[in-house]
């Protein structure tokens, strides 16, 4: 009897076929959410989740599951260390799409500095004159801060050299670096003129940035989090954007995802909003379900995983 593996409908088609290759039966859905994976694939030795949030439950509701696996490098959404003692892999696609990320990430740093998007959509109300008294800033010579220096921040950190950028560091288990400079948590704050957070979201830095650290920052300075909303106090960041304490903010990733849209943010003229888009290439998207894929199948082939996150 084939094992099943429930998977994302909207999977790309190369990581369906990578599974239906190994000989595996897919079941595809549109809500991953566990009381639904539980009520139609209990028998399921295997789940690819985005990123949707997973709940915990009983194991015995899914005897057979052996592994879950991110489509992403992310995995805040599912609680590693519970299903580890559940005899469930937890595991990552880290070399998918670090690339994608540091590119979409500068995108958002271009379209901030050059007011882009905001003097695009004046343009379309009538206002071809909005540009005068709006103006952008050269990213030459200019200070960015990265927070999290993994894969993600070293490709950010190459694309800021190539612009002339000073480039500054902070991640506490980074202790060399051939690019930029290491500093501490606060300087990183006052220096940056751009502070980009590519960190992982743990218990210690949950909503760990907030009105102190937007105190800290220069009144000219932008936030770019293209990581993760819960590394932002939502409420304090867009007090400090109402008030003008930082110029402005480029979000990727918020508290809720889809961010209601009676949230204050979507009235503010200096945030750059995208919906979770930091990895949404084709390319990226392949190289995920595929790696995520390959994953399922050593797993369910009886090997261990390449990017396991937990210890069963």
């Amino acid at each position: 009897m084939k094992k099943s593996v429930v998977i994302p409908k909207n999977l790309s088609q190369k990581g369906k076929d990578t599974l239906l290759h190994a000989g595996f039966n897919l079941v595809e859905l549109e809500d991953l959410s566990a009381s639904s994976v539980i009520k139609t694939a209990p028998d399921a030795a295997a789940i690819i989740l985005m990123t949707e949030p997973f709940e915990n439950f009983d194991k015995a509701k899914m005897p057979n599951l052996k592994i879950i696996a991110r489509h992403g490098v992310g995995y805040d959404n599912v609680d590693d260390d519970f299903w580890g003692k559940n005899g469930v892999y937890v595991t990552i696609t880290p070399n998918a799409n670090a690339s994608t990320v540091a590119e979409t990430t500068f995108a958002e740093i271009l379209d901030l500095s050059k007011i882009l998007t905001v003097t695009s959509n004046e343009m379309r109300k009538g206002n071809f004159n909005y540009k005068n008294n709006h103006r952008g800033f050269n990213l030459a010579g200019k200070t960015l801060g990265i927070m999290g220096y993994g894969r993600i921040g070293k490709q950010v950190a190459k694309l800021a050299h190539a612009f002339g950028m000073k480039i500054l560091i902070y991640d506490p288990f980074v202790k060399t670096t051939n690019i930029g400079s290491l500093v501490n948590r606060e300087d990183i704050f006052r220096q940056s003129d751009v502070l980009t957070l590519h960190m992982a979201v743990t218990a210690d830095n949950q909503a760990g940035i907030g009105s102190k650290e937007f105190a800290l920052m220069k009144d000219t300075a932008l936030l770019i989090n293209l990581g993760r909303g819960a590394l932002v106090n939502q409420d304090e960041l867009i007090e400090a954007l109402r008030d003008k304490e930082i110029a402005g903010a480029a979000l990727d990733v918020f508290n809720e995802e889809p961010l209601p849209l009676d949230s204050e943010l979507y009235q503010l003229e200096n945030v750059l909003l995208t919906p979770h888009i930091a990895s949404n290439t084709k390319n990226a998207m392949e190289n995920m379900a595929v790696d995520a894929a390959n994953e399922v199948i050593k797993v369910l082939n009886g090997e261990s995983p390449q990017w396991a996150v937990n210890k069963i």
